[in-house]
């Protein structure tokens, strides 16, 4: 398989994990893969293991930002290995600016992610342009997918 092929493929597996968030709002997944495109971890945004995770707080804004676990940060927890030179994705769109720094602390050299969706841009936008800065910056590749170039996988 193209690199290509294996980004699409391992950006609708994050579609797919970012389906187990309790979040009705957002629903974040992520895939982390070993620079062989071997998977490494998933991980989806939620409320840490042990905490309620009653429908209620997830509509209380508020309490919601201050309980989430996001999806990549799950992911790089639940690794058991050091992630460095491999390669993150995420779904619905990129990391934010704090899980990016993270991501690079961590050791991620490759953000793959789909562009922002015009509907989430108005709240996400400046976060997401300013993440893939710091990406950049750290002289971390970024490949940006467009929507439609993610042929969604039908699951029978």
């Amino acid at each position: 398989m193209s690199q290509r092929e294996w980004d699409i493929f391992y950006l609708n597996m994050a579609r797919y994990v970012a389906t187990k968030s309790k979040d009705p709002s957002t629903k974040a997944g992520a895939v982390i893969v070993r620079p062989d495109n071997s998977l490494c971890s998933i991980g989806f945004n939620g409320f840490p293991k042990g905490m309620k995770d009653d429908p209620e707080l997830y509509a209380d804004r508020e309490k919601k930002y201050s309980r989430t676990v996001h999806c990549e940060v799950n992911a790089e927890i639940l690794t058991g290995e050091r992630v460095v030179g491999y390669t993150l994705y995420t779904w619905p769109f990129a990391s934010c600016d704090r899980c990016a720094v993270q991501m690079i602390q961590a050791g991620i050299k490759r953000f793959v992610f789909p562009e922002m969706p015009p509907e989430k841009a108005a709240r996400w936008k400046d976060i997401m342009e300013l993440a893939e800065s710091y990406m950049r910056e750290a002289g971390c590749e970024v490949v940006r997918v467009h929507y439609t170039d993610i042929p969604k996988v039908v699951l029978e």
